[in-house]
């Protein structure tokens, strides 16, 4: 597995301190339930609240990348209104992958193919540091939640519910 992919060169760009984390990738684990997050927490032995998931949404016809627990759901009505928009929803599986240029179950929101705005959960800033997608699947990064909105450039609101 190779430790540099386009996610961690964006952070190395911007001098952001991280470190690595592989784990061994479930491909079985549900998307939809949060599962493949789940799967990753319980495999490095973390909370689930500290790894978090990078989802790919539709808000009216601007695309968007959401990042938030992975226990958690997204309120699609908070992300519209996060957003600016009027309606959210979910991108399909395939278009979330061309979009981004990474596979579902390692979708990173840092140096995505066709970079979209970021919506960041703000419960997640409370966390001392989280993990994130390092854009392969079972490798995670850890770094402190305040760098990643930064890096993002993320709107940091409250879209999500357990």
């Amino acid at each position: 597995m190779s430790k540099a992919t386009r996610a961690t060169r964006v952070l190395d760009a911007a001098g952001v301190v991280y470190r690595l984390h592989p784990y061994d990738y479930d491909a079985e684990a549900s998307v939809l339930a949060g599962g493949k997050g789940l799967q990753a927490a319980a495999a490095l032995g973390v909370p689930p609240e500290r790894v978090l998931k990078t989802l790919m949404a539709w808000v009216d016809a601007q695309a968007v990348c959401v990042v938030l627990p992975s226990d958690r759901q997204v309120q699609l009505k908070a992300l519209a209104t996060a957003a600016g928009g009027k309606a959210a929803r979910m991108m399909e599986v395939a278009e979330a992958e061309r979009r981004s240029g990474y596979r579902v179950g390692g979708i990173s929101p840092f140096g995505q193919q066709r970079p979209a705005p970021v919506c960041f959960e703000r419960d997640a800033l409370a966390q001392p540091s989280v993990f994130i997608n390092a854009g392969q699947r079972g490798l995670l990064l850890e770094l402190a939640p305040a760098d990643a909105v930064q890096v993002l450039q993320a709107q940091v609101a409250a879209i999500s519910r357990a």
